[in-house]
């Protein structure tokens, strides 16, 4: 179990917290925990019904798994393709952040060249083999959430000596004057993308010993990746009660926080545990959405040819991680609230749909709602789920909406050319999945079941 928590968390990527500490401090005037906070009680309920759907359909997918048995399988092609806005953009997002760390650590080097380093090197290490990634993530994860500690005992350090706010007890960076609601609910809505991943370890549900392990670990994954998120946000804020330390840099301001708490020699260290999580959480993203459009491949939900193929020599999907990095190259010009704000979209697609798949599968296809006990499990606490998760789908930015809308009304085009106006089976993204590595599917390579 606990393997499986440390990859969600390798894909929460811990130090995330930093980097969009500053576009959320700005959202919320300077209540950067509060925004973790209403976002991780709408994560909570989110994951208690990932919890309940992975336990009731034990299969290697996700939420477009969930709708799909238990609602309709067009409606859960619709999910899963409004779920690929994330997926193929984490990748890209992790990019994004290592460029701007370096862009400030080294500000006469022209930021592009970074991407093109980063997005070879991650593509050349998964082109050759996949296996050695989990190995390497926990390694990372392990070196960034030290780092971590590290920095939260000097922050308390300096407030003890009057630094920022002066002091530890104070309910500030929850709520002070000037701090709404809606404001709140839009940074709840940024920082949602520090969450995105937990979901991912339902990629694994058919590994996990038994059918309990994959619940508890969804929960564990982000009660403790939100306990992370809550403990450096409060004391970040705490010491920077505003953005101005961080001056032109509020974009990804984890450089500039190292440097003034510890000095070069720490903003160093700093960097490189910010650089060691989003590697971690970047050759995870890489591989998982690889792994994906290999599936969508050999299912004919994408041109088989290119999707489905995999390398005689190093059995991983070659086309396919080309691919990934090759839309990674974005990074050059995109800023991270832009991206996040897409990532967000689809993520909170999903959510709300899980919650819904957990009243359409208990409560009405196996009708378990006649007990009080029953009621509260498989209606309210999923009804809340899905109206929270609403609620901040509703406050994304306007450009991430549109954005978002259009991508999925050109799935529904593709839906409607797949099935040719709905007359033939909906395309499954996960079915025949490989759960155990590429080189179980070369032996797989079987048409989708008719």
């Amino acid at each position: 179990m606990w393997a499986i928590v440390g990859l969600g968390l390798g894909y929460m990527t811990p130090t995330v917290v930093f980097d969009t500490f500053g576009i959320v401090s700005d959202e919320t005037s300077g209540a950067v925990p509060a925004a973790y906070l209403v976002a991780l009680i709408v994560m909570m309920f989110t994951a208690v019904s990932y919890g309940k759907m992975a336990g009731a359909i034990p299969s290697a997918g996700s939420a477009y798994t969930y709708v799909r048995e238990s609602i309709h399988p067009n409606l859960g092609f619709m999910v899963g393709w409004t779920s690929l806005i994330d997926y193929v953009l984490l990748p890209m997002v992790n990019c994004l952040i290592i460029r701007l760390y370096l862009e400030q650590v080294f500000p006469d080097v022209p930021g592009w060249i970074w991407v093109v380093i980063y997005c070879a090197a991650v593509t050349t290490l998964i082109y050759f083999t996949m296996r050695g990634t989990s190995n390497i993530n926990m390694i990372l994860l392990v070196f960034a959430i030290a780092v971590m500690t590290v920095f939260v005992v000097m922050v308390i350090a300096q407030l003890a000596n009057g630094a920022g706010d002066g002091t530890v007890a104070s309910v500030k960076p929850f709520f002070h004057d000037g701090v709404t609601l809606s404001a709140v609910l839009t940074g709840a809505t940024v920082v949602c993308f520090s969450f995105i991943g937990f979901d991912a370890v339902t990629m694994y549900a058919e590994e996990a010993k038994t059918p309990k392990v994959m619940p508890r670990a969804i929960l564990l994954t982000v009660l403790i990746g939100g306990a992370i998120f809550l403990i450096a946000g409060f004391f970040t804020q705490l010491r920077f009660p505003t953005n101005a330390p961080f001056g032109e840099f509020t974009d990804d301001p984890l450089p500039q926080i190292g440097l003034i708490v510890g000095g070069p020699v720490f903003q160093a260290i700093f960097v490189s545990a910010g650089f060691a999580a989003t590697l971690a959480s970047g050759l995870a993203s890489h591989a998982s959405v690889s792994r994906m459009l290999l599936v969508m491949g050999r299912n004919n939900v994408l041109p088989r040819r290119f999707f489905g193929y995999i390398d005689p020599k190093t059995h991983t999907p070659t086309l396919n991680i080309v691919l990934v990095g090759a839309i990674s190259l974005l990074a050059m010009s995109f800023t991270l609230e832009t991206i996040s704000a897409f990532i967000n979209f689809g993520a909170l697609i999903a959510f709300t749909f899980v919650n819904i798949s957990v009243i359409a599968w208990f409560a009405i296809r196996q009708g378990r709602r006649r007990t009080f006990g029953d009621i509260v499990r498989f209606i309210v606490l999923p009804g809340i789920g899905m109206l929270l998760t609403g609620v901040l789908w509703a406050n994304l930015h306007a450009d991430a909406l549109i954005g978002g809308l259009i991508w999925t009304a050109i799935g529904f085009g593709y839906l409607l050319v797949l099935t040719r106006g709905f007359r033939r089976r909906t395309a499954a993204f996960d079915e025949n999945q490989p759960v155990t590595g590429f080189t179980t599917a070369v032996g797989k390579d079987r048409e989708p079941r008719a």
